[in-house]
């Protein structure tokens, strides 16, 4: 484990850097260590970030950079011996061994030479692994400080260390791999990225795509942009309303499982789809998003963020038990459902917070199952549990949420789109409630947003 850290910085003055006199950290190195190297020193080399390299080399496994074991020796250095005041003066390394995610590392340093008349210091440098292997050693010549300082310890930022898509992109990859493609309609790809998306969707193996749209128009952006569509099927209709008429003529007689959203607008496909009454089930259909919150340690569901404007209370229900049968297709047996709203306390002044208690009655009296639901609950108490704590709000979904149930449509795009714009979520959306389900990206979602979309969809289809 870490050295604990003190309160307090305290020096080490030359007058007290005896012969020997030695000190030491102990670190345990997380990739999130090598990552956030990585970002400051600007060194990207595979062998430290990229495990499918790193395996390949000779070290058959990530390693942190090599330097990262001498910032802790500069740490000791710095801040405990001789600590503040010194001023650093040459540093020489030798690196021994590599240092992997995982390793407790040792840093000692110990006073080997003085010098009385410009107080130089050479000190000894080692880090030792947890098997008391030496993995970095050296020296180091600083200038210590002649008098005494004893300072508050500076509060250090907090990192977030995040990719914007990485772990979305680590969920679909987990998919792909085990993944039956499924025909699925694509409708109306007539731009870049909803062309490049349905076809790269194809290539990792998730679909089998049927493109819906002008075939003259497909087949030139297809040239223009060097993609190759021989094999692919296309539905050759003049426009995107008869894309979308045309993809659920195709789902009614079963020939597509799933459909993706091209580039047309939402409301032009949902026209379509809810006027098939061969593709009811006689739910309501809703929308979902899966979101990837950096400073999540879970998925985020956000429902009803698409289809709904303002949804009654029985509607409300059907959003609900839709979002929780996704959940249970993505693995989670009970998840923790929140009923959101600017109140935690039922008040006829707030509609929302009246539908809040409802649907938690209808949860305990076995009209919605499968979850736990609380609500109302504010946006913060859903996802922070010192919020709820100090707001003295408990029960098991409080802090933990998994699907957060906005009170209408407004409110849902608002708080998925700055979740995504604010704090560097990936998301993807999916339509629920029909016999087929519908991946659903903004028009502004990137290639990989829509690809997570495709391989929401398809797991919608275990449910």
């Amino acid at each position: 484990m870490n050295t604990p850290t003190p309160a307090t910085i305290e020096n080490v003055t030359f007058d007290e850097l005896h012969l020997g006199r030695r000190a030491q950290m102990q670190r345990v190195v997380t990739m999130d260590d090598i990552k956030a190297f990585a970002a400051v020193s600007g060194d990207v080399n595979p062998a430290h970030l990229d495990v499918a390299y790193a395996e390949s080399t000779r070290f058959h496994g990530v390693i942190a950079h090599g330097m990262l074991a001498g910032a802790f020796i500069s740490s000791v250095l710095g801040t405990e011996f001789p600590g503040a005041g010194t001023i650093y003066m040459e540093q020489s390394l030798r690196f021994l061994r590599p240092v992997r995610v995982g390793d407790t590392l040792t840093v000692i340093v110990e006073v080997a030479e003085r010098n009385d008349t410009n107080r130089n210091v050479r000190l000894a440098c080692s880090v030792l692994n947890q098997k008391s292997e030496p993995v970095v050693e050296g020296q180091a010549l600083v200038r210590a400080p002649s008098s005494k300082i004893v300072r508050p310890r500076p509060a250090t930022p907090e990192i977030h260390l995040f990719d914007p898509e990485a772990r979305l992109a680590h969920w679909v990859n987990g998919l792909a791999q085990n993944a039956t493609p499924q025909p699925c309609a694509v409708v109306h790809p007539c731009s870049e990225v909803a062309l490049r998306s349905a076809l790269e969707a194809a290539q990792r193996g998730l679909i089998t795509p049927v493109l819906i749209g002008p075939r003259e128009r497909l087949v030139a952006l297809a040239q223009g942009l060097e993609l190759s569509l021989e094999g692919v099927r296309i539905e050759d209709v003049p426009h995107s309303h008869a894309a979308a008429d045309r993809a659920v003529e195709l789902a009614v007689a079963g020939e597509v499982k799933l459909m993706l959203k091209g580039s047309l607008y939402t409301e032009e496909l949902m026209q379509s789809v809810q006027a098939a009454a061969a593709l009811s089930t006689g739910r309501h259909l809703s929308h979902v998003y899966r979101l990837e919150v950096p400073s999540y340690p879970r998925p985020l569901f956000i429902t009803d963020a698409a289809i709904n404007i303002a949804p009654t209370l029985p509607v409300k229900a059907d959003i609900v038990r839709n979002a929780i049968d996704l959940a249970h297709a993505l693995g989670l047996a009970q998840p923790k459902v929140a009923i959101l709203s600017a109140l935690e306390k039922v008040t006829p002044r707030l509609p929302s917070t009246l539908e809040a208690a409802a649907l938690c009655k209808m949860a305990d009296r076995g009209q919605i199952t499968g979850a736990l639901l609380d609500g109302p609950l504010t946006f913060d108490n859903a996802v922070s549990e010192a919020a709820a704590a100090l707001k003295g709000v408990g029960g098991p979904v409080a802090g933990q949420a998994d699907v957060l149930v906005v009170p209408d449509l407004e409110a849902g795009d608002m708080l998925a789109k700055q979740l995504e714009s604010l704090a560097g979520a990936s998301s993807c959306g999916v339509v629920l409630g029909g016999r087929v389900p519908i991946a659903l990206p903004g028009r502004a979602d990137t290639v990989a947003s829509r690809i997570a979309s495709v391989a929401l969809a398809l797991q919608a289809l275990q449910r």
